[in-house]
């Protein structure tokens, strides 16, 4: 019998945090801009440069997380039949954080033991483990950290079904994840819905990343001959499978450097992934046609490589990536047009094949074993049909709501329905002004009542836009506040002189902290540091403590030429800020280029853990070089301290 059911899990957690109240207003280092697309095709090249976004506005950053773990309950919902137990986390972007066969007990998916954020997503927090939805841009999902909305419903067939769906901003698009176990199924099934109410084209993106644990005798799987590899040089090259290099690039544990392996499938063929082992068991991933790509991601067994995934986990908590999407690689966006609505259904299982023929040295074998033995378990047919009956229930209303999501689905409900323009066509996935928050409490004045109320200008705004919707309303309005804002929608749209013009406005109306920043980040962009260290100037003299502010304008600082201008503001916090692994990376790197080496090699030996380190980036071990040649120490094959080892390629392991 399937059931559906609520329930709390216990992990060591370190909270998400609040949110950097500082918005994002110009994308820093993107981990997948393509740098050499030789060797991709035309339409390829077409989709990576379509769709890029200049920042994750509107959403703010998540780096308020530490190191530090506590036990902590979080709410989970429960699927489960005779085969198989999916706990779901709707707190956690509706993350699939466990899948167990039952006959056997078998954990199908990597589970975390942890529950800790680090900085791999498009707004920094990012949690490693179970299947993660990504919707909207390339990267981490802005509500992978976040709550969905939740609700039970169930199939006209009586079968349960987990309902989880939220408003998408950066594309204006609404999504739905429905999650079922039929009685009889060996698999788990998830249909998923995106809708874009939109009267205009938008660029789209899905991929559902699955980890799955990682060992010497396990073998990834798809139906290709060939994949596109994309590794941390940007650059794209096209290889045949399975060991272009004489390295087998399927099995995880030979790899030296992390890397991306797009699979690509040839027209015609099934679509689906899978990671099995000596015994040829392990889960597979299929699904209907819309869903195209298949990728497996590895971290490599450098110490850098070894060092993330213990820092995502615990140690001995190896794990790779197998993942679906909707381009044939992760560097893509697709255009979907306006009105349209674009579904596929998911199945998840265990898959048991032939070890012999799986692990045996011909390619074509193992691949045609694993697709045979999938066939048995899942025939094609069986799953269109599944996702040929789910158009007769996904519009049904919620029996229940389980867990609350964010407001910003009703607020554009609001903003619509003033607009005299229609609402948000997905009657499964309501949007109850019930859910209007703090965070939409300013855009409901705006739309109300034509203004923003200048509250206290210390504090900062809750909530930013980047819809050029807001446009009007806001050039209507009047106050600080309104061209704050205003100017932070010219900048998302690349209007660099407007959103100037905006901000010193703001300025002359009431000096802010909040204007002057944005004013320090647009002459940082265009890359006037002189003008970008002022503005920084005034904006720390309005609030000379607030965090982010100090670490933001140190950095612009350093990068200015003023190191001993950055170490009085940072000797100025307080002693708990001054402990944090980001101050102290600022202030040793600040000492260092004041020539202050005793103090940085100091501030080294002590450590410093960065609890958001970003993946790819390079602080740690070039400060430790650094400060080992500035003071004559370095020696070839001096060996870099591991903790601030995070290197991605061996071509960085020579310092």
């Amino acid at each position: 019998m399937s059931e559906l059911r609520l329930t709390t899990l216990t992990l060591p957690t370190a909270p998400v945090g609040p949110v950097n109240p500082l918005p994002p207003l110009f994308g820093g280092a993107d981990l997948h801009q393509v740098e050499d697309t030789t060797q991709a095709d035309e339409e390829m090249r077409h989709n990576i440069g379509y769709g890029r976004v200049p920042s994750v506005m509107p959403y703010l950053m998540q780096d308020g997380y530490t190191r530090e773990r506590a036990p902590a309950e979080h709410p989970a919902a429960v699927l489960e039949n005779a085969t198989l137990k999916a706990t779901f986390l709707p707190g956690a972007g509706g993350r699939l954080w466990s899948l167990i066969h039952k006959p056997t007990g078998r954990e199908l998916l990597f589970r975390n033991p942890v529950f800790q954020p680090a900085n791999l997503a498009l707004r920094g927090a990012w949690l490693a483990g179970g299947v993660e939805w990504n919707i909207a841009t390339i990267g981490h999902t802005p509500t992978t950290c976040e709550p969905l909305h939740t609700a039970r419903l169930t199939r006209p067939d009586g079968t349960p079904v987990l309902r989880m769906w939220e408003y998408e901003r950066l594309r204006g698009v609404v999504y739905q994840i429905d999650a079922h176990l039929p009685d009889d199924s060996q698999v788990l099934l998830v249909h998923i819905r995106i809708t874009n109410p939109r009267d205009t084209t938008v660029p789209m993106y899905w991929w559902s990343n699955i980890a799955v644990p990682e060992a010497p005798d396990v073998r990834v799987l798809a139906p290709a001959d060939a994949a596109w590899q994309f590794t941390y040089d940007r650059r794209i090259r096209h290889l045949g499978l399975p060991a272009p290099h004489g390295t087998d690039l399927t099995r995880t544990t030979r790899s030296r450097d992390a890397a991306d392996y797009f699979f690509d499938i040839p027209d015609g063929r099934r679509h689906w992934i899978t990671a099995l082992d000596a015994a040829g068991r392990g889960l597979v991933q299929a699904s209907t046609r819309r869903l195209r790509g298949r990728k497996l991601f590895l971290w490599g067994q450098g110490d850098g490589g070894r060092h993330w995934q213990e820092w995502l986990s615990e140690p001995g908590q190896a794990y790779l990536e197998i993942q679906a999407g909707l381009a044939r690689t992760q560097l893509e966006h697709l255009p979907m047009p306006a009105g349209a609505q674009w579904s596929w259904t998911e199945a998840y299982g265990l898959l048991e094949a032939d070890p012999d023929a799986v692990h045996g040295p011909d390619w074509t074998t193992a691949r045609d074993a694993a697709r045979d033995s999938l066939d048995t378990l899942l025939p094609q047919s069986v799953l269109d049909a599944e996702l040929e009956a789910a158009a007769h229930w996904v519009d049904q209303q919620p029996d229940e709501v389980l867990h609350t999501g964010s407001g910003w689905g009703a607020l554009e409900q609001h903003r619509r329905a003033k607009a005299g323009e229609a609402p948000l066509s997905t009657p499964g996935t309501p949007f109850p002004a019930s859910t209007l928050g703090r965070e939409q409490q300013p855009w409901l004045e705006l739309l109300d009542h034509g203004r923003i109320t200048a509250t206290d200008p210390a504090e900062p705004p809750a909530s930013y836009q980047s819809d050029p919707a807001w446009q009007a309303p806001l050039r209507a309005a009047d106050g600080w506040p309104a061209h704050l804002h205003l100017g932070a929608l010219h900048a998302h749209a690349g209007d660099h002189e407007a959103a100037r013009k905006a901000w010193q406005r703001s300025v002359e109306l009431h000096p802010t902290p909040w204007a002057w920043r944005s004013l320090a980040t647009l002459a940082a962009h265009t890359g006037d540091l002189q003008e970008a260290a002022q503005a920084y100037r005034h904006a720390l003299h309005l609030a000379p403590t607030l965090l982010p502010l100090v670490l933001e304008a140190t950095q612009l600082l350093l990068r200015a030429g003023h190191p001993h201008e950055a170490l009085e503001h940072l000797e100025a916090l307080d002693a708990t800020q001054r402990a944090l692994g980001r101050v102290r990376w600022t202030e040793a790197r600040a000492a260092l280029d004041a020539g202050d080496t005793d103090r940085c090699g100091h501030l080294l030996h002590e450590g410093i853990r960065i609890a958001d380190i970003r993946e790819g980036e390079g602080s740690l071990h070039e400060l430790w070089y650094a400060h080992q040649q500035a003071t004559g120490t370095s020696t070839p094959g001096l060996p870099l301290p591991r903790a601030y080892d995070f290197r991605m390629l061996a071509a960085d392991q020579s310092g």
